[in-house]
């Protein structure tokens, strides 16, 4: 039978199949959309802190000491003496406060923070979270949080049985920190600035230079490799770096892509590129199913008899082979996307198709790169 007879599409495959039928089109993307520029990133905060207000779902203080220790040490500094006093709050759990500092963040500025238990509280649904410094990885503070958590997912318990939907141990606070302290960053007095790509490719590359010194109208991009792109700022006549940015961010731009198929083996999902191809091949799959089943019959001496009880073992064995295909030819060079079609229309599972990909991929008539997660 051939690859190329009337197929049905999987309504997974299907989906897939558009997606990459409409960047296959020639899509155009934003410039700002397909590289990083160079000083204009966020920086990770992190700190430690306290909840309280929980009900009765905090830490407990003998597998979290240090939640102990803490608050102690909080309620000495607004001072309430508690030195040699047995402190055994349910209502308080050790928390780690982590924050994205986002660049050009000012002093006075508000950003989002998560929430996350580092001991055995149950769920932070109800808490607050008490002032807690944020630090950069160069010690320094640059922020501080505080205020009611928004927490997710629920906790029933009773007396022999307890269910969890979602993660009651994590939430978030919008707008929870306020910037205390600024980056020292003077964005204009950059001469030369650098785009990163986010997926390196020579061909994006070239068109982002061109595209650049068509929308300019001079020669200031220049293609480092494969990931970088520079801009000469100062020949660009901009009066700074932001107003050069600002004209060609949205510069669209029509990225290329590498032929690439990924799979996930635990969902059965499959996507690939349309660049795709495949040599030519034969395929030649079905599957033998092995049955096992035992059922012992017990077998009683006659009433009053001097025989023993015995137990006769019986098993039902049963070698099946389950409908596949025969041997299949793909003949000259196909698309990928064209072979999943007729192995489709041969009514190949998800899961076989899989293992076939990969079996084509090992015979070297896959051109694409595999990616399998």
């Amino acid at each position: 039978m051939s690859l190329n007879s009337r197929f049905r599409i999987l309504p997974m495959l299907l989906f897939v199949f558009i997606s990459w039928a409409e960047v296959g089109q020639g899509a155009s993307v934003r410039l700002k959309d397909l590289v990083d520029f160079d000083g204009v990133r966020g920086n990770d905060l992190v700190g430690y802190g306290l909840v309280v207000g929980l009900n009765g779902t905090g830490d407990g203080i003998r597998n979290a000491p240090f939640t102990e220790e803490t608050m102690s040490n909080i309620l000495e500094r607004l001072g309430v003496n508690v030195t040699g006093e047995k402190f055994r709050p349910k209502n308080v759990a050790a928390v780690f406060v982590t924050a994205t500092l986002p660049p050009f963040a000012r002093a006075g500025s508000k950003i989002d923070v998560t929430v996350s238990t580092i001991g055995d509280a149950k769920s932070l649904r109800g808490g607050t979270l008490i002032l807690t410094p944020l630090r950069g990885a160069d010690g320094q503070i640059y922020a501080v949080a505080q205020g009611p958590i928004i927490a997710g997912g629920a906790v029933a318990q009773g007396r022999a049985a307890s269910v969890t939907m979602g993660v009651p141990t994590s939430g978030v606070i919008p707008s929870g920190a306020r910037v205390e302290r600024e980056i020292k960053f003077d964005f204009n007095d950059t001469r030369h600035l650098r785009l990163a790509l986010r997926n390196p490719d020579f061909s994006t590359a070239l068109k982002i230079e061109k595209g650049i010194n068509r929308l300019v109208g001079r020669p200031i991009a220049l293609m480092q490799d494969s990931g970088t792109v520079e801009l000469d700022v100062k020949r660009s006549g901009a009066r700074n770096v932001a107003h050069l940015i600002s004209r060609i961010e949205n510069l669209p731009i029509q990225p290329e892509q590498k032929a690439m198929v990924v799979i996930d083996q635990r969902s059965g999902t499959i996507v690939l590129g349309e660049d795709v191809r495949i040599s030519r091949v034969a395929v030649s799959q079905g599957n033998l199913t092995l049955r096992i089943r035992e059922q012992p019959k017990v077998v009683q001496p006659n009433p009053f008899s001097k025989g023993d009880t015995l137990v006769v073992p019986r098993s039902d064995v049963s070698l099946t082979k389950e409908k596949g295909i025969g041997l299949a030819e793909v003949n000259g060079e196909a698309s990928l996307a064209q072979v999943i079609e007729g192995l489709n229309a041969l009514g190949v599972a998800p899961n076989d198709l899989i293992d076939i990909l990969k079996s084509i991929k090992a015979a070297g008539a896959l051109h694409a790169e595999f990616v399998l997660q």
